[in-house]
């Protein structure tokens, strides 16, 4: 029998149950592909994050992120969690990654800080997603990474928002943001990706990497802060610089054990 160490954290919380819950599983080296996308189907969150050392020098560790369905491209809040749970003494962890390239970790204060690809994202006419959302649009924008980005006026269009799940799936493994001008942040937002089997993301590190540029275009400034209007919700504080996102928050450590197969 295997056993694997199993971390829950929610991420980008500062209390349990709120914010995003992910799974971290530091391994010493890879499982088949198969294997892993099996126990992030066991976990049923919407994210378990891999990774195994290095000893490069480059970066410290591998990882890599699998839905309940599929492995991602780049999850933002299980890198956050993976960098809580690996930190120890050091300062910083470096995250070598298949597609998103290199990110890191770093504590902040009380928290942490973290560094994304900053996805700028272009504007494009989304019509099926904008009628799956029911609503009407001040810009829609698209990243190749297959995000969608809806702006609408208002917080409450946001709040309000009640999906046709079944038709966003219909368009295969889109991330969907709305977004709007906030009221208790600068900006607001909730996600949706139910072609990756997740209807509703609570707090969704990633999108942020879209968004962010984006906002600070609009804004007129490269610092505000955000939050993501889902059931469990999380406040982010987001930078941009340069060709980098930063964001900030906590994390708080929820479950740990042993996972056995």
């Amino acid at each position: 029998m295997t056993e694997l160490r199993l971390v829950q954290v929610d991420a980008f919380a500062d209390r349990p149950f709120t914010g995003n819950p992910a799974a971290v599983m530091p391994l010493e080296e890879w499982l088949p592909d198969e294997t892993l996308q099996a126990i992030a189907m066991e976990n049923n969150l919407s994210e378990t994050a891999f990774t195994i050392p290095t000893q490069d020098g480059e970066a410290d560790y591998e990882l890599r992120w699998f839905t309940p369905t599929t492995e991602v491209v780049l999850c933002g809040h299980a890198t956050f969690a993976s960098g809580h749970v690996l930190m120890e003494e050091r300062e910083r962890i470096r995250f070598r990654t298949r597609r998103a390239g290199m990110l890191e970790v770093r504590r902040d204060g009380d928290g942490y800080a973290m560094s994304l690809p900053a996805w700028k994202p272009e504007p494009k006419l989304l019509p099926n997603i904008v009628e799956a959302l029911g609503v009407t649009p001040v810009e829609t924008l698209w990243h190749e990474q297959r995000y969608g980005l809806i702006i609408v006026e208002r917080e409450e269009e946001v709040l309000n928002l009640k999906p046709d799940f079944g038709a966003l799936a219909a368009d295969g493994d889109v991330l969907t943001i709305v977004s709007a001008p906030g009221t208790r942040t600068d900006i607001v937002s909730r996600v949706f990706a139910p072609g990756a089997g997740i209807d509703e993301d609570p707090v969704t590190g990633s999108a942020h990497a879209v968004m962010v540029p984006y906002w600070a275009e609009r804004l007129g400034r490269d610092r505000f802060t955000a939050w993501q209007a889902s059931r469990r919700g999380g406040y982010l504080d987001c930078r941009l610089e340069e060709d980098r996102v930063i964001l900030g928050g906590k994390c708080v450590t929820t479950v740990e054990g042993r996972l056995r197969f």
